[in-house]
């Protein structure tokens, strides 16, 4: 590799890094952040042209695996009519009323061509509102709708995108035929990913070490994607299919794969989404090379009406489907006014519709192929910065809050360790039976287990009050907890002291100190 190429390439990993971490620390959307810096550089720096393939076959795959592997399989099947609307209907939706905008604002662009721009930017990518609603406290409902979302539109766009570029280079379009590719195209995904699943599955069960396991984890997404696309089956659902199946089954993995496993993915997905957001950005002054023959007034207004159109698309959708399926349905399981204005406005696009404009084939004509990407870009700029920044204050302004979910959680949290500390001493006592008398250091011990179990009780019962006693006071195992935190940073700088003195060495001082990290992680579960 050139060196300069490669100082350039740490460069703009470490730029991007920092500015994430500028945004966590702050509390800011890191995703908005990465994206107006990259827009503030890109006319400063060499063009970092985004690769089609890097973001299809390296970055999507561990995302959309890793949001599968978070997420709840049962909380989705709760929520699967509506998933499948916004993933499915209103994906085509898009796609239909954009595409036909676009050929009445460009007669001389292809209709074929219209109705691709409107899968390119149909998906959105909700990373950005599902991280703000996480923080501000959205109903778990809500939050489930949109990963699930997320998860599957991505699937139903690509097909729609494979099927208008084809008629664009093809010239004709086989109703059928299109619909057939995408049943297959669903269908060969779900198959695939299921198959994966199950040998995965009965792979993990004859390992049983962590560090294969993540290992192997790592690799699960690009096999899913690769398997499925080289039949021209959806690498997406495939992918989605296999996280969604392994994670549901995590609990069956030894305690050290699921420790390893969360914080593999969570460096992961912090990585991938730093890289892909800052590469958003700095696709400006390409963007803008591409349409330099065509009027400025005239493409400005062209991306405005192509953005308000794909905002307001989503919100006649959402807000039609909604009251529709509320009509017809005797459950009262539809979301509120508010919570379907969020639904709404939650309509972020990210990296894969840029993805899938870079990639259109040589075959389309240059001015086209550079006005279609300038929409694509300022639509997904336009929809991350106006609705990104407002999405917080929406939020708040509506007083869309979890935080009686919150109560219930604590409640069923306290209510579940209850029912697990008297079956774990119901255990303990059989075996004391099973052993006979105990000595006094049998005794001690047993008398431990039993304290312990107590306490991890008593500190789901007083998660209820917020982890404070009568008149605010520190509840004993908040005071546990203190203590303990000052007994082993205190014991952690004997260690040190004692390596520094070369009476420890460093394997050993490594030991104690995971030993010592595992016990504060347990103190601030």
């Amino acid at each position: 590799m050139n060196p300069t190429l490669g100082l350039q390439l740490l460069l703009l990993l470490g730029g991007a890094v920092a500015v994430a971490a500028v945004a966590r620390r702050r509390g800011w959307p890191a995703p908005l952040l990465l994206v107006a810096a990259g827009l503030l550089v890109s006319p400063l720096v060499p063009a970092v042209p985004l690769d089609p393939d890097l973001v299809l076959f390296v970055f999507l795959p561990p995302l959309l695996y890793s949001a599968a592997l978070d997420s709840s399989y049962l909380r989705l099947r709760d929520v699967k009519r509506a998933v499948a609307l916004l993933s499915i209907g209103l994906v085509i939706f898009t796609t239909a009323i954009v595409g036909l905008v676009v050929h009445l604002l460009l007669p001389s662009l292809p209709l074929a061509l219209a109705f691709a721009l409107g899968a390119i930017i149909a998906p959105p990518d909700a990373v950005a509102a599902v991280a703000v609603g996480r923080r501000l406290g959205l109903p778990r409902r809500t939050l489930t709708i949109l990963v699930g979302e997320s998860l599957f539109n991505d699937a139903t766009a690509l097909t729609a995108y494979r099927v208008a570029v084809g008629a664009a280079v093809g010239g004709t379009v086989d109703l059928w035929h299109s619909l057939e590719q995408f049943a297959f195209a669903a269908v060969g995904g779900v198959a695939i990913g299921l198959a994966l699943a199950f040998v995965l599955a009965w792979l993990f069960q004859r390992t049983r070490d962590s560090l294969v396991e993540n290992t192997l984890m790592l690799l699960i997404p690009f096999a899913a994607y690769l398997a499925a696309e080289s039949v021209e089956a959806s690498g997406v659902i495939a992918v989605v299919i296999v996280g969604l199946y392994l994670g549901n089954r995590m609990h069956l993995r030894g305690f050290g794969t699921r420790l390893v496993s969360d914080a593999v993915w969570k460096v992961t997905d912090f990585f991938l989404e730093t890289i892909v957001f800052a590469l958003i950005g700095l696709q400006l002054a390409t963007v803008v090379q591409g349409i330099s023959g065509y009027s400025p007034w005239a493409v400005a207004g062209y991306a405005a009406a192509v953005l308000a159109v794909t905002i307001a698309s989503r919100f006649v959708w959402v807000f039609a489907v909604t009251y529709l399926i509320g009509a017809l349905s005797r459950r009262d399981t539809q979301p509120s006014a508010p919570q379907t204005v969020i639904l709404g406005w939650a309509g972020m696009r990210g990296v894969v519709s840029l993805a899938a404009a870079f990639a259109l084939p040589p075959g389309i004509p240059e001015r086209d192929r550079a006005m279609l990407l300038f929409l694509t870009f300022t639509t997904v700029i336009g929809t991350l910065l106006i609705q990104g920044t407002t999405f917080p204050a929406l939020i708040r302004r509506l007083r869309v809050s979890s935080e009686r979910e919150h109560y219930e959680d604590r409640l069923a949290e306290a209510s579940a360790q209850q029912a697990a500390l008297e079956a774990g001493l119901a255990e303990l006592e059989r075996l004391v039976e099973a052993d006979g008398e105990p000595d006094e250091i049998q005794r001690q011990v047993i008398d431990q287990l039993r304290e312990k179990s107590w306490r991890r009780s008593l500190t789901a019962w007083e998660r209820l009050g917020g982890g404070t006693g009568p008149g605010g006071a520190e509840t004993p195992s908040a005071l546990y907890r203190r203590l303990r935190r000052d007994m082993l940073q205190a014991e952690r700088q004997v260690f040190v002291r004692l390596r520094d003195e070369r009476r420890l060495d460093d394997e050993v001082l490594r030991k104690v100190m995971a030993e010592l990290d595992f016990e504060e992680a347990i103190l601030e579960r």
